[in-house]
């Protein structure tokens, strides 16, 4: 059980430097997304569900949704096929 606390820490720690040197917003995003996940697991090993449920609803889940749909608005995420990508190929 030690081993996986330890497992569990590095990889928060690692994603939380890993959101700020990514390059793109996308990946910064998925990121993000994944360490809300784990944080998630931490607090049902602290055997406090209710705050894990609300961090893998509201953390993880809600706030990715909207920050996808704040890249998707501001055209950091591109459609593929687009008029965009159309007139960078030429």
């Amino acid at each position: 059980m030690e081993a996986l606390n330890v497992i569990l820490l590095v990889f928060i720690l690692v994603c939380a430097i890993a959101v700020g040197r990514a390059k793109s917003l996308l990946s910064s995003v998925i990121i993000f997304m994944s360490q809300g996940l784990a944080m998630s697991i931490v607090w049902i090993m602290l055997r406090s569900p209710d705050l894990a449920i609300t961090e893998a609803a509201v953390g993880a889940g809600i706030s990715s949704l909207l920050m996808f749909v704040t890249l998707k608005k501001i055209h950091a995420i591109k459609e593929e096929g687009s008029p965009e990508e159309d007139a960078e190929e030429e």
